[in-house]
């Protein structure tokens, strides 16, 4: 079976390429923007993606065409494929009945958390020797790849909130049949598709009403979640946090080690992760991992070996004592978390927080209020004002003073850490993108110093 994806090089739909291409299936896909690190695993896998969406890249003509949710009405792949009648399904359409179908499904949802929790997840059961199958949105660094079909009945999914496909506006998630579902945390985001949060509410309330009654729910008692559970239950439900079935007990400030317990079952986790938020993701990790017959002291045992996640706090280099971090961070929430957990690594180092407002949300200016509070805990904070941001970000200045400085090009935030930075340092790089591969161009500028 030949499959043509459209929007192949996005992390979710470049993963499940992969996926078919470990089934037998003869793949190709095209991108608008093709580029590492998943074009080189495509590669590496001998997939092969063309630039743009001409529709002679659907020549000779596939069995079918799978349509990643970037796809819009007017694109002339997607006019070619409706106008030929050529047969066409949604990503995760396709992925649920090729892959999930049969398979106990562990799937974890949230607005925070969801790429290091899924991680976190399929690690745990891979060192219990459960050999799972799993389709991530980032690469784990005990895995090195984003998705793999597996060799038992389990497979561990990030399920995504975002919607479908241009034809189908419900959420990706709905069409993973979790049988063990985790429930991070629940806020307002992607503002380009949901109105309000009871938007997004309903959606996960669909997702919910799928999940069958012999399977299982984990999540913190949230305001928001319990709302989302009020509106109809039906599967046991397993919470997390203090005074919850599931609580982690910190062993050290920083997050890097930390005691779990459950029903009178203990264990210690050792590891090299911080903050407070990747407490609570292990703990989702946990509690999911025993509900397939992982016991704690094995799931924390596997913790202590965890090697981190791509783009998760991840430390790209360090000259004369200067360390640049990068971290996928970009709703106030997720940033906040971010700068508390190196904060309570470092002490009093100074701390430089980058960042570049990229995603929708907060170029449409919903989190604008929340922005200053979220970057409170750094000493120096550089800011990108893009031109597609539609407000001004002059009011994080007024807020938290002169110690924040806004740009309107990356050169120039290189230029100034080149100048400013001094060892010692910790300078920790935020977006959703590639920002223009700043990273590596700071590490550059302070070597030649």
């Amino acid at each position: 079976m030949h499959i043509h994806i459209l929007g192949i090089c996005g992390t979710f739909m470049g993963g499940l390429a992969l996926l078919a291409r470990e089934l037998g299936m003869t793949v190709s896909g095209s991108d608008a923007n093709v580029y590492p690190p998943m074009s080189d695993q495509l590669a590496a896998a001998g997939i092969n993606v063309s630039e743009g969406y001409e529709p002679k890249y659907l020549q000779p003509e596939p069995d079918l065409v799978v349509m990643g949710n970037a796809m819009t009405r007017g694109n002339p792949a997607v006019e070619y494929v409706l106008n030929k009648g050529l047969p066409y399904v949604s990503g995760p359409q396709w992925l649920s009945q090729h892959v999930l179908q049969g398979r106990w499904v562990l799937a974890v949802s949230g607005t925070h958390g969801k790429t290091t929790t899924s991680s976190l997840l399929a690690w745990i059961l891979e060192h219990a020797g459960m050999s799972p199958g799993f389709l991530i949105g980032g690469v784990p660094d005990n895995f090195g790849e984003t998705a793999r079909l597996g060799k038992t009945p389990f497979f561990v999914i990030e399920a995504d909130e975002y919607d479908t496909a241009f034809f189908d506006k419900r959420s990706k998630f709905v069409h993973y049949l979790a049988r063990t579902l985790v429930i991070n945390n629940l806020e307002f985001d992607h503002a380009d598709i949901f109105d309000d949060l009871a938007a997004i509410q309903k959606q996960f309330h669909h997702l919910i009403r799928t999940v069958p009654s012999e399977g299982l729910i984990i999540s913190p008692q949230e305001k928001a979640i319990e709302q989302v559970l009020a509106m109809g239950c039906w599967t046991p439900r397993q919470s997390l946090g203090n005074e919850s079935d599931w609580q982690a007990t910190l062993l050290k400030n920083d997050g890097s080690e930390f005691e779990v317990s459950f029903a009178g079952k203990t264990g210690t986790v050792n590891w090299s992760m911080l903050g407070q938020h990747n407490v609570n993701n292990a703990l989702a990790a946990i509690a999911a991992a025993h509900h397939v017959g992982v016991t704690v002291a094995h799931a924390c045992e596997a913790l202590s070996a965890f090697a981190g996640v791509k783009r998760r706090l991840e430390l790209r280099g360090e000259v004369d004592n200067i360390r640049v971090y990068d971290d996928f961070a970009h709703h106030p929430t997720a940033i906040a978390t971010t700068i508390a957990g190196l904060r309570a690594k470092i002490g009093n180092k100074k701390l430089v927080a980058v960042l570049e407002p990229r995603s929708n949300t907060m170029k449409m200016g919903v989190h604008q209020d929340a922005l200053a509070q979220s970057l409170i805990q750094a000493d120096r904070v550089l800011l990108l004002q893009d031109s597609d941001l539609k407000w001004s970000l002059k009011q994080v200045t007024d807020e938290l003073g002169d110690h924040v400085s806004v740009f309107d090009s990356i050169d120039t935030i290189v230029k100034t850490l080149q100048t400013e930075a001094q060892q010692g340092d910790e300078i920790v790089v935020m977006s959703n993108g590639g920002f223009g591969g700043i990273h590596q161009r700071i590490l550059d500028a302070l070597e030649q110093r």
